[in-house]
């Protein structure tokens, strides 16, 4: 039987007088990529900023690792290795691609030792080996595809059990953003870790997936497999832009 890892349970958030989610409830196994699909504005953003503590919900539960988190601050969060990585990148860019690594490790540095943070840096730089060829270099001289891939890496570098990954791929290019989602998929096989996806790219995000829900005006409206929703007729006539006679 799956191990739980994270459980929503009814999870309501507003917006002043504007409902962003109504009563979604979802999971999420140890081991898996799940990927929350739906058009902009569905509310995919703000269940990933609920769930690492950035807005605060009006009702329902969020549990991580079978404990009641709901309403903790972020800092909370982030010591129990729950990672956001959020969409636009958001890395430090005045400092060296190596600063920014060494700062997804501040958290649990006092449990580290210097050594086994190095050791960590070198199993980042195996899976991103162009952060190696950049490590002196100030973040926001990277590109784009570089920016996104460091940003990932410093959330890597926190020793996540479950990392929420928003929108990685936003303004790549087509055979940049390919890598990235590679990418994602190497976490899981390489390092275990467990994702929550959201991806503008609806195929390619099924592809590297487990599981999949659809959300839709802030309301789960389909969930399943990866592989069988990538066939649903609903799903490719919604976002596909394919129409199913």
């Amino acid at each position: 039987m799956s191990e739980k890892i994270l459980t929503i349970d009814g999870l309501s958030v507003s917006y002043g007088p504007i409902q962003a989610l109504r009563n979604v409830t979802l999971q999420v196994n140890k081991g898996e990529i799940v990927a929350i699909l739906g058009a902009n504005g569905a509310g995919k953003t703000t269940l990933l900023q609920t769930i690492s503590g950035l807005l605060k919900p009006n009702a329902g539960q969020i549990a991580f690792q079978n404990q009641n988190i709901t309403g903790w601050a972020p800092e909370q969060i982030v010591k129990t290795h729950l990672i956001h990585v959020p969409e636009h990148r958001q890395v430090f860019s005045t400092l060296t691609v190596l600063d920014n690594l060494y700062l997804g490790a501040f958290h649990h540095s006092r449990k580290s030792n210097k050594k086994m943070i190095e050791e960590d840096i070198e199993k980042i730089f195996s899976l991103f080996p162009i952060l190696r060829e950049r490590k002196e270099q100030l973040a926001g001289t990277l590109s784009g595809g570089q920016q996104q891939m460091l940003a990932i890496a410093r959330g890597v570098m926190a020793k996540p059990i479950l990392l929420l990954l928003d929108e990685p791929t936003l303004g790549l290019a087509p055979i940049i953003a390919r890598d990235v989602l590679s990418l994602v998929k190497s976490l899981k096989d390489l390092f275990g870790t467990t994702v929550l996806l959201i991806e503008q790219n609806v195929v390619s995000s099924l592809k590297i997936s487990d599981r999949a829900y659809v959300i839709s005006h802030g309301e789960i409206v389909k969930s399943g497999d990866a592989a069988i929703l990538l066939e649903d007729k609903e799903i490719k006539e919604a976002y596909l832009g394919q129409t199913i006679h």
